[in-house]
């Protein structure tokens, strides 16, 4: 997947009743992944995050850079993916 310069998914979770989750493998540019009630995590080439089910998060670009990354389903039963509310402009401002 790539993103252009400040694009960014909305929140989401990936759920499971077992197993499940994502995992992002970064292979180009400059981006961000944060989960609900954290910070914001800076993410370059050969950053790894696997993200266990039922985590609220999303990822997308820096503002100023190109962002490219594989996004991998990991196998669950039942998995689905419930899609949230967009990351707001002034939180997705806040970070450099």
């Amino acid at each position: 997947m790539t993103f252009e310069p400040g694009c960014r998914n909305n929140w989401h979770i990936h759920n499971a009743k077992s197993g499940g989750g994502q995992m992002l493998i970064c292979v180009g540019g400059r981006g961000w992944y944060q989960e609900e009630g954290k910070e914001a995590v800076e993410l370059l080439p050969g950053s790894v995050v696997n993200i266990p089910a039922g985590v609220k998060h999303w990822h997308g670009a820096a503002a100023d850079s190109w962002f490219s990354h594989l996004a991998l389903e990991i196998p669950g039963e039942e998995g689905s993916t419930t899609w949230c509310e967009k990351v707001s402009d002034e939180d997705y401002g806040k970070l450099k």
